[in-house]
């Protein structure tokens, strides 16, 4: 090793502790330094600090008397508030005060007066004791019997004037009554009366299969509108089998339409332009028919010389019924009863005998034509010039009292004919046990006598006890039982009651 080198590790060694020295010196001085600047900064942020509390408190003082200068002055608010209420108070103590002096003043008052009221009353009823006493001394009768007296007197009295005036307003009520029945109903009465039920607005056709119900329908309901439109009528197809219902008001185009459906079932050919043959063939058919059902009619009679269009008509009747009775059949058997009883009585039997079978004649067009039957009836006669007297009879068989005693005949023939048994599709034992049940009504009210229903339930007499039944009574009677029978019992057409109250006085002379 030379020289250099070991003088080159001779200044290494010593220049290394060397420079480790001045390294830490350094690092002392700078350590120094940031402890110095640290403490300044510590110095200054404590100062900062101290001017942030100083702010800061002074802060809190401020709003510290802004809160108590607030506090302050909402008290004193208060305060005042709290004086006010109290005047307020104060004053409403003092009206209290005067009012309740007041209200013990008036009580104390009306209590005085109480006392003088009860005197007074006591005097009033001595007073009163002593006059009835005197008007029992003089009338020589009881309290008691002059108060039943006088209220017999006053029932009798109001039930007299109540019955008056039931009976004025009776009348208004009837005069009224009647004129719109005349105005509204009339018409409506005659055209849509209950006898149109559903046995008598439907006619069943049979079919010979269920497959027919098709063929009758046809392709979109071709057939069907086809047979409606030419005969006015509705087709009810339904699931009853083997059947269909023709419906309408008019019996003869349901006729109509039932003769074209039979025949065109029994051709077989079913189609619009076949349909309207069918049914150019049935009218005239049912033209003939009708015709010669009114021929006949009238030759069972022994009446002619009447006119071929009135024979027409006439015949039309056939196929009109009236509460399920035939309305031909009624009219010819009408005229029956109508000649025999001319005949006994002496009147005009041709009059009764054409009165019996046209009186309802006005039912062969009344679906047609509005206007009630009988209007049309004595329209229609008059028309085809026939007496006064014969068309009268088409007006006179509805009416209370006829004119003439053509017209009084043939309404008691159209009663007999419409009242017996069996007439208007009743069995003799409904027959029986309708009048029974409308006897059974009336008797089941209190002083009634005896009850008859006649005019085959179209009319019911009640005889009243005349010593339990006055007038007045007797009145309000009927309304009772004609709300019975309306409210319990199933009847056709009007019922009518009649109260009869008679007291018979028989003595012998000997």
């Amino acid at each position: 090793m030379d020289i250099n080198t070991i003088l080159i590790i001779i200044g290494a060694a010593i220049a290394l502790p060397l420079a480790f020295f001045f390294v830490l010196f350094l690092k002392g001085l700078l350590l120094k330094q940031s402890v110095d600047s640290a403490q300044e900064k510590a110095k200054k942020i404590i100062a900062d600090a101290k001017d942030r509390e100083k702010e800061i408190l002074l802060h809190a003082k401020e709003k510290a008397i802004k809160v108590i200068d607030d506090a302050k002055k909402d008290e004193h608010e208060r305060r005042q508030e709290i004086a006010r209420l109290q005047q307020r108070v104060e004053k409403r103590e003092e009206v209290f005060d005067k009012k309740l002096l007041e209200m013990e003043k008036k009580q104390s008052q009306f209590e005085q007066k109480e006392r003088e009221l009860e005197k007074k009353v006591e005097e009033i009823n001595n007073i009163k004791s002593q006059q009835l006493n005197k008007l029992s001394e003089v009338a020589q009768m009881s309290q008691e019997k002059a108060k039943e007296k006088l209220i017999e007197f006053v029932e009798k009295k109001a039930k007299d004037d109540l019955f008056e005036r039931m009976r004025h307003l009776d009348q208004i009520a009837e005069e009224e009554l009647e004129k719109k029945a005349k105005d509204m109903l009339s018409t409506v009465l005659q055209r849509c009366a209950s006898s149109h039920s559903s046995e008598t607005t439907t006619t069943a056709v049979q079919l010979p299969s269920d497959d027919m119900k098709g063929r009758i329908i046809g392709k979109e309901g071709r057939n069907i509108k086809a047979i409606e439109n030419l005969t006015g009528i509705e087709i009810v197809v339904d699931e009853t089998p083997g059947t269909i219902l023709v419906s309408g008001f008019s019996p003869i185009r349901r006729h109509l339409a039932k003769r074209a459906l039979d025949k065109l079932m029994s051709d077989g050919r079913i189609h619009p332009a076949r349909i309207e043959e069918v049914v150019a063939e049935a009218k005239k058919e049912l033209s003939l028919d009708i015709k010669k059902a009114g021929e006949e009619a009238a030759y069972e009679l022994g009446i002619a010389g009447l006119d071929p269009k009135l024979i027409h008509l006439v015949g039309r009747l056939k196929y009109r019924t009236s509460y399920g009775q035939n309305v031909l059949m009624h009219s010819i058997e009408v005229a029956r009863l109508a000649a025999m009883l001319g005949e006994e009585l002496g009147a005009n039997v041709s009059v009764c005998k054409k009165g019996g079978l046209l009186h309802d004649i006005g039912k062969a067009i009344d679906h047609e034509i509005q206007g009630s039957h009988t209007q049309l009836g004595y329209d229609i006669m008059k028309r085809f010039g026939l007496p006064e007297e014969v068309a009268y009879i088409a007006i006179a068989h509805h009416e209370d009292k006829p004119t003439t005693l053509e017209g009084v005949i043939v309404k008691v023939a159209d009663a007999l004919s419409g009242a017996r048994p069996g007439a208007r599709k009743d069995t003799y034992e409904n027959y029986v046990q309708r009048l029974e049940e409308l006897e059974g009504v009336a008797t089941s009210f209190d002083g009634i006598d005896k009850a008859y229903a006649i005019q085959a339930g179209r009319e019911l007499r009640v005889f009243v006890r005349p010593n339990e039944v006055d007038d007045y009574s007797a009145s309000k009677l009927a309304r009772d039982i004609a709300d019975r029978v309306e409210a319990e019992l199933k009847y056709p057409g009007e019922i009518r009651i009649t109260i009869i109250r008679e007291k018979r006085v028989i003595e012998y002379a000997r």
